[in-house]
């Protein structure tokens, strides 16, 4: 039989490195190749044209792969058609171009879709405020957030680092970036990113954030034309009973949220779970939901993995308050005896955006200098393939989707 496919397994047995696997799906299709993204059939593999560079590629990176015969794959293809299967072949058509929102001094370290990124050999582009403002945005299909402050308070880490050289240097420097753009202020900069971000999705754009640019960017839109400042982030007084003016309707995924006024407080809102919850490490894991793969392709693309339960690892923005969550965003991840939402995905106008609460899936608690992590330790890690799913499914063939 001639063997014309080149199937990755992406089981919890089988797979050597999951993690680099996308990185190959990803390459294959740059070369032009066509791929086909099979939905819950062993872990969410990959069927790859056959052919020599493909292989050695596999065989170079360390990936786990079977050559099959056409009779092999029809067969793979029809089990997977079956209506009693929750399974799908989704097609992926090209290989998105990718954007990280990233300070250019940061250290790739600092940001864990950087790291897996790197370590998968998926090429990506850094942006930052100047080439969003200057609608660079429109250049790419998939953009992820680093973990900034939208807000302008500089993370609110005034409280404990006001006095460290990297926090006054930090400040400095945002605070010249802004005047450089023409504003007065970090926050009003901030927001004028943030706003171009949101246009971004609206549009068709696909964006991922993690941790505390999750909550900051939706923040920063419901506190659009109010200053919820205090002095020593922009200089003056916040505005009088801000929180009555906070619009819930200009937001992506959150709702009804208080903001944490106290300025010394490293916390944004209520919308964080970090304060709020008591789990012990052992047993801090939350699970994935389970969606039809022929009715909903999306989600169930999102939660592809080898396993359904996950390492909870912490952060700024450990985990969403599922009180704030709106109703019309879908919690991928979750754990429901702490109405703890971990891992949620939303539609807006044309595009799509992902939040995923915490920084780093291998680093439990990960502080301000701790070395980075090294993620040829964790090659299978199912933290950061959740990662790994939101950077490949930009490439799926496209259906409509409801605004």
């Amino acid at each position: 039989m001639f063997a014309s496919f080149i199937l990755i397994p992406m089981d919890e047995v089988t797979q050597t490195n999951h993690l680099k696997a996308y990185g190959i799906t990803y390459w294959s299709l740059s070369q032009g190749n066509k791929v086909k993204w099979l939905l819950n059939y062993e872990g969410g593999s990959f069927l790859l044209e056959d052919n020599e560079a493909t292989r050695n590629e596999c065989k170079i990176r360390g990936v786990t792969y079977n050559v099959i015969s056409d009779t092999e794959a029809a067969q793979i293809l029809e089990e997977i058609a079956s209506p009693s299967k929750n399974m799908e072949a989704v097609i992926l058509e090209k290989a998105p171009k990718i954007a990280v929102y990233s300070p250019k001094d940061k250290m790739p370290w600092d940001d864990a879709v950087t790291m897996v990124l790197t370590y998968a050999e998926i090429p990506f582009d850094v942006v930052y405020d100047q080439e969003v403002l200057d609608e660079k945005l429109l250049l790419y299909e998939w953009l992820h957030l680093h973990h900034e402050d939208f807000t302008g308070q500089y993370g609110k880490f005034y409280g404990s680092y006001r006095r460290a050289p990297w926090y006054i240097e930090q400040k400095k420097a945002a605070e010249n970036l802004a005047t450089e753009l023409g504003f007065h202020k970090v926050s009003e900069e901030k927001l004028a990113v943030a706003t171009k971000i949101r246009d971004f999705v609206i549009g068709g754009g696909f964006m991922f954030a993690m941790c505390s640019a999750t909550d900051s960017f939706d923040i920063a839109l419901s506190a659009e034309g109010i200053d919820i400042c205090e002095t020593m982030f922009d200089g003056d007084p916040s505005d009088v009973n801000y929180e009555d003016k906070i619009n819930y309707k200009n937001t992506f995924a959150f709702k009804n949220f208080s903001l944490v006024k106290n300025p010394m407080e490293y916390e944004f809102s209520s919308i964080d779970m970090t304060r709020k919850r008591t789990i012990k490490r052992i047993l801090d894991y939350f699970s994935l939901n389970e969606y039809s793969a022929k009715w909903d392709p999306v989600p169930t693309m999102l939660c592809q993995n080898h396993t359904m339960l996950i390492k909870g690892f912490m952060g700024q923005t450990t985990s969403f308050d599922r009180e704030t969550v709106k109703s019309n965003v879908l919690v991928l991840g979750e754990i429901k005896s702490n109405q703890e939402a971990r891992y949620i995905h939303g539609v807006k106008g044309k595009g799509m955006f992902t939040f995923y609460g915490g920084h780093d899936p291998e680093d439990y608690q990960h502080r301000v200098g701790d070395p980075k992590t090294e993620l040829d330790l964790h090659p299978n890690s199912p933290g950061y393939r959740l990662i790994l799913n939101n950077v490949l499914f930009p490439a799926a063939k496209k259906k409509k989707q409801k605004t």
